[in-house]
């Protein structure tokens, strides 16, 4: 006989640079069984705080009740530390390397890395917040010299847009015109993002 299938409560680990999307998500899916929590955004510059604060949340998380736990990370520079987690935790995890991957589908995106590996992209919330994403860590506006020998091998901005938003389209044209890099704006949308959490957020049930 045929499954049906039925909702039941997910709680969401994620990225706090994909939260927007995450929730967009949730809203225009009606996920209303979803729960979000999010780590700090800022932590791609440091990936080794994201394993171990994962595996504190998500022992929180299961005091607390929750027993369907899906991270909203792909590997993220962690070195397979979220993978290690997921097998451990007998949870899942958003697929692909990183968050330009599963905007992009992460097949399509590593098939355009064979030939595009002069490219420096940027998602909404790096082109919203580039200037405490890029320019602060790297300290570029304290030492402006510092831009050609970080970015010198790039040849350009690919802004992934998940947003049709012409404030950020211009902002992300402002940090390439800021690197010297020419500049490609793609809409994405949320790629991979969408079926995987709708799929994370549903599982089947035998028919009566």
């Amino acid at each position: 006989m045929e499954q049906r299938v039925k909702s039941k409560k997910v709680h969401v680990i994620a990225c706090g640079a994909i939260a927007r999307e995450i929730l967009a998500v949730k809203a225009l899916n009606g996920l209303d069984h979803l729960t979000l929590e999010c780590l700090p955004a800022i932590w791609h510059v440091w990936p080794d705080k994201i394993a171990p604060a994962l595996r504190e949340k998500i022992t929180e998380a299961r005091a607390a009740g929750h027993d369907n736990i899906f991270l909203g990370y792909a590997e993220c520079g962690t070195q397979g530390e979220v993978d290690k987690i997921c097998r451990e935790e007998g949870i899942e995890r958003l697929s692909g390397p990183h968050c330009y991957a599963f905007f992009t589908g992460t097949e399509k995106f590593l098939a355009e890395c064979e030939t595009e590996f002069t490219a420096f992209y940027l998602t909404d919330l790096i082109t919203r917040q580039f200037e405490a994403f890029v320019i602060e860590p790297l300290k570029l506006d304290r030492h402006p010299e510092l831009r050609d020998m970080v970015f010198g091998n790039y040849t350009k901005i690919v802004y992934l847009a998940q947003t049709e938003d012409l404030e950020l389209q211009a902002k992300a044209k402002w940090a390439a015109d800021y690197l010297k890099l020419d500049y490609e704006y793609r809409f994405t949308g949320y790629g991979d993002l969408q079926p995987q959490l709708v799929a994370a957020a549903r599982v089947p049930a035998p028919a009566a």
